[in-house]
């Protein structure tokens, strides 16, 4: 489990000003979506937390130990899967924690198991259908004794069934193992259906605009989606990114 903090934190590239006194939080156990226009800063945001840039001002703090500028201190799951060719399923999800710990082969074939992957755990991921090497790669970053996840448009590629069938798989794993995460996506409906607050990025230089708590109880089903509550929230978000868009 973990606390995110991010203090004061700026970032320019060549002049242009990406982050300005940036200020946002993860609570322990928590599940947090970032949702902004295209060039907000989402990625940078990513990549500040993860240590591959040194921010030009501001610090960011990991269960109260300042990791600015620190690589491995979180899991990240970017777009791609990123799964190693020539490794199994079993000996890609262990990888992380081959580099900090002697892997548990056993709960990762457990974890695997719970993703439905029983049959493939000595497959290839070239075997592996789009919305399977994303399971294997989610299976991966809970594995990582690190105890912040990062998951940057996991599920992008997707087809909108797929997609579904993986925000709900995604869920159901998540509410067992609770760990802390940061979610970035640029759909609305999937941060409403799978978070407990949504942070609204302004345009470039990006801050917090709107910080909004997700109402609804846990677990969730796909029927919530048709809800007119959420339907509601759906459209109020809607029109706040429309108009960061507009400005």
């Amino acid at each position: 489990m973990s606390t995110l903090a991010i203090k004061d934190l700026s970032k320019s590239f060549g002049g242009d000003t990406i982050l300005s006194q940036l200020e946002l939080k993860v609570n322990e156990g928590e599940f947090v979506s970032l949702l902004g226009p295209s060039g907000s800063g989402k990625s940078t945001i990513f990549h500040l937390i993860g240590g591959l840039y040194q921010p030009d001002k501001g610090i960011i703090e990991l269960d109260g130990k300042d990791i600015t500028g620190q690589k491995g201190s979180i899991s990240y799951m970017p777009q791609s899967p990123s799964l190693f060719p020539w490794r199994t399923v079993l000996e890609n999800v262990v990888l992380a924690q081959e580099l900090f710990e002697k892997p548990d082969k056993q709960k990762a074939t457990e974890m695997l198991t719970r993703a439905g992957l029983a049959d493939y755990i000595n497959s290839y991921p070239a075997q592996l259908s789009g919305g399977m090497r994303q399971r294997v790669a989610f299976v991966r970053s809970l594995l990582s004794p690190q105890s912040l996840i990062c998951l940057d448009e996991p599920f992008s590629a997707l087809d909108e069934f797929t997609r579904l069938d993986m925000q709900k798989w995604l869920l159901s794993i998540w509410e067992e193992e609770r760990p802390s995460v940061l979610f970035v996506t640029h759909n609305i409906e999937e941060t409403i259906f799978l978070s407990d607050r949504i942070l609204v990025l302004g345009a470039r230089p990006a801050n917090v605009i709107e910080e909004i708590s997700i109402p609804f109880d846990r677990p969730r089903e796909e029927s919530l989606t048709l809800t007119p509550e959420f339907l509601q929230l759906k459209k109020q978000i809607f029109h706040t990114l429309r108009g960061i868009n507009n400005d």
